[in-house]
């Protein structure tokens, strides 16, 4: 482990209030030594590296000059927190970032009072900030006060839609407000789109650097030397097409943009800023994702997420694969499927790396799109797709996809359209926590008439569904799978296929059938074995599908044993959902069926591993092996119970 920084000045801080007691120059310190602080930690329990590095600076200024936990701070996304977390308080504990008992990876409003609102998923901060304005000029209490309210909003966030109906909103309501746009040209993947393209011609061409600034600046919000100078740098720019324009016609006053690593733009503008605005201000910031960390700086994401690493060298320490992951699968597969259709392309929304669709990009660049970080236009974007005779796989974690969820029933499932949903994340992620759990699209995908619902067992069934998609144009169809490496299975040299709502059976028994659904079938199978010792040997079958069902494998599961137990990845009105109703339907508990739904419980679960957070859920080998004991009244020393 490599040794941790010197850092003096931060340890004369334990919470924001202490900065007011420095001067400028050592507000300059601190933020080296807190950038010396956020790698180290990170060094020692991975996570979210480059988006921290690059607000140091951003992170010391707003806490020098504001005055928190009264004015509420609102990271978006809420990954850039980690430099927040160490001036608030949380110094103690920053090294157990994102591991169980732990600090969360992204705000939390349990966790701090300087934490205002939770951010984990990105484009909510103008809205939130808006809120906690309108709250205060209402009269409103919470916890710290109610002050100011400042939405510091990354380059990739503001493409969302979200963000501009809360501007337009903000700027109609004409409240006290600062959002800040840290502009780093990168959010996860490279930014796309004529937003992108906006920011970029705001500070391209240094002739005219000083003058957008000054130009595009609230004149009345400058010191009074600038005020006369700025007036004359407006009127000589006028009818240009730069600057702050768009922000200003949405109604805020446009600073910038000014170099967000430069403590002497950063301290005097936000002084000003913070004694002078009286409506809603932007604050354009140009900042570099991984800054002064040059292992992050040099990597082709900015080191946005990293496992463990050495400080030094940056080198990852990951443990050896013991399989490919089920991501690198599906990407692999997709264009395999894609050299023999031509009609196939993919979206996501600016996660190509995280869904392997880089993959596809390098091989059909002109069939693959990043929307940005706009889900609800990516789902309607892939039903037009559609509609048009292409093949659209529309490929996002579980947790992103519900943002587009009015689009998934308006815009596919009611024209029916055969747009292929490939949900990654399904299910527990473990570090990232509640909000990037994968838990809930089982429900809410396999109760729109039309839809079919899928889940991959393990790698080869991945491949077997993405092959059963690619063909499949009688309406929408879903396939969904875990993080993480797959179990390890020899994998077919090219997809088959799979008949649209039928299962398989894995093992016949006695007494007691597991019907499992999605990736929880290894752990079925080693609560089997424990099982099998104990004298009995459960039914076990794969139901790859929860819509439609495969009513005759069900059925014949039902009349032939005591018990039958579903198993599934998601919450409660899923799968084992579906398969009750059906059974009740067709009056099978009439004969006095055992049926019991093992589902994810109804609680956020926090983060931890992945198999830590599936004891939590109750649905390891261990408590399904429980869970059949109990449902045949079975003790577990193996005697008949009471």
């Amino acid at each position: 482990m490599s040794a941790r920084p010197e850092t003096p000045m931060l340890d004369r801080v334990t919470v924001p209030a202490d900065l007011k007691q420095l001067s400028d120059a050592e507000l300059t310190q601190l933020a080296h030594e807190l950038r010396s602080e956020t790698v180290s930690a990170v060094s020692e329990t991975g996570g979210h590296l480059g988006a921290g590095l690059g607000v140091v600076e951003l992170t010391v200024a707003l806490h020098a000059i504001f005055d928190t936990p009264r004015d509420k701070i609102i990271w978006d996304v809420g990954h850039q927190c980690y430099p927040h977390k160490i001036l608030t308080g949380r110094r103690d504990r920053i090294r157990t970032l994102r591991t169980k008992g732990g600090l969360s990876g992204f705000t939390k409003r349990s966790e701090s009072v300087y934490d205002p609102f939770g951010a984990a998923h990105s484009s909510t901060s103008i809205s939130a900030a808006l809120g906690f304005a309108v709250a205060r000029d209402l009269g409103g209490q919470c916890e710290g006060g109610l002050g100011d309210a400042i939405a510091v909003i990354g380059d990739g966030s503001i493409s969302a839609g979200m963000a501009y109906e809360a501007m337009n909103n903000a700027g109609h309501l004409n409240k006290r407000l600062f959002v800040v746009l840290n502009d780093n040209e990168m959010s996860i993947a490279p930014p796309v789109g004529a937003m992108s393209a906006y920011l970029s011609r705001l500070y391209a061409g240094d002739p005219f650097q000083e003058l957008k600034s000054a130009a595009k600046g609230a004149v009345s919000l400058l010191p009074e030397p600038f005020r006369e100078g700025a007036k004359r740098a407006k009127e000589m720019l006028k009818g240009m097409a730069v600057g702050g324009t768009l922000f200003e016609e949405l109604g805020f006053s446009y600073i910038g943009p000014i170099d967000g690593h430069d403590m002497e733009q950063l301290l005097p503008v936000l002084r000003t800023l913070h004694q002078r605005a009286t409506g809603p201000v932007l604050l354009h910031i140009l900042t570099k994702k991984g800054k002064g960390y040059a292992p992050a700086e040099n990597a082709r994401d900015k080191g946005h997420a990293t496992a463990k690493f050495d400080v030094l060298t940056g080198k990852q320490v990951k443990a050896p694969s013991n399989a490919p992951s089920y991501t690198s699968v599906f990407g692999k597969t997709l264009v395999e499927e894609a050299a023999r259709d031509d009609k196939i392309c993919a979206v996501t929304a600016a996660m190509p790396d995280g869904t392997g669709l880089n993959l596809f990009a390098e091989r059909y660049p002109s069939r693959c799109f990043d929307v940005a970080i706009a889900e609800q236009h990516g789902v309607t974007f892939c039903a037009a797709l559609a509609a048009g005779g292409m093949k659209p796989f529309c490929t996002m974690y579980s947790t992103f996809l519900q943002r587009g969820y009015d689009q998934v029933v308006h815009d596919v499932a009611i024209q029916r359209l055969p747009v292929r949903f490939a949900i990654d994340r399904a299910g527990l992620v473990g570090a990232d926590g509640a909000t990037h759990a994968g838990s809930f699209d089982i429900a809410y995908l396999a109760n729109l008439p039309g839809m079919v619902v899928m889940a991959a067992a393990d790698e080869a069934e991945l491949v077997h569904m993405v092959a059963t998609a690619a063909t499949h144009d009688e309406g929408p169809i879903a396939f969904r799978y875990p993080r993480g490496e797959g179990v390890g299975v020899d994998l077919p040299e090219r997809g088959t296929p799979l008949e649209i709502g039928k299962g398989r059976m894995i093992q016949e028994g006695k007494r007691v059938a597991l019907l499992s659904f999605g990736t929880r079938l290894e752990e079925v199978r080693k609560a089997a074995e424990t099982l099998a010792a104990k004298g009995i040997t459960p039914t076990i079958a794969d139901a790859r599908f929860a819509k439609p069902l495969d009513e005759a494998m069900i059925l014949d599961l039902a009349a032939n044993h005591e018990a039958l137990i579903t198993i599934e990845e998601g919450a409660i009105g899923g799968f084992g959902s579906h398969v009750a109703q059906m059974l009740a339907e067709n009056a099978v508990f009439d004969n006095g069926l055992k049926f019991r739904s093992m589902v994810l419980p109804d609680i956020f679960i926090d983060q931890a591993s992945p198999s830590d957070m599936y004891d939590v859920a109750a649905m390891n080998a261990e408590q399904i092996e429980a869970k059949v004991l109990d449902t045949l009244g079975v003790s577990r020393i193996g005697s008949k119970s009471a």
